[in-house]
């Protein structure tokens, strides 16, 4: 039972640490959910990770190679790249980066669909 326990609380204090880098690295250019500030909402990013890999270790090991390096052809939206420009590395230590990775994955909700979150919920989405 202290087993699960400390896990538990570990994976807790990792969720919010990534939170905690998110708000001080990320948040000026990435809302959370729809609209978009100057870089795609998380949510819809979260969406497209789950589309695209089928284990989180796969997503955030692919989220975190990006953050340190973005390229165009490793993008998991390409058109955001087109419509937001492509974002700048972040020059973070590796188990930030892993953090937010792992907190960006786990704000994925199966209820919002997989949409892009561009309409900003008034059926206004880019592929219209």
């Amino acid at each position: 039972m202290a087993l699960s326990c400390n896990f538990v609380a570990q994976a807790a204090t990792s969720a919010q640490n990534g939170k905690a880098v998110f708000d001080k690295n990320c948040s000026v250019c990435h809302s959370v959910m729809p609209p978009p500030k100057n870089a795609p909402p998380i949510t819809p990013l979260a969406s497209r990770y789950h589309q695209k890999f089928n284990t989180k270790k796969e997503g955030v090991n692919h989220l975190v190679a990006y953050l340190k390096s973005p390229n165009k052809n490793a993008a998991i939206d390409p058109q955001a790249i087109s419509i937001f420009g492509l974002m700048p590395a972040l020059v973070l230590p590796d188990p930030e980066l892993r953090a937010v990775a792992e907190w960006v994955w786990d704000q994925y909700n199966p209820n919002m669909g997989m949409g892009r979150g561009m309409g900003m919920g008034q059926g206004r989405g880019m592929n219209k």
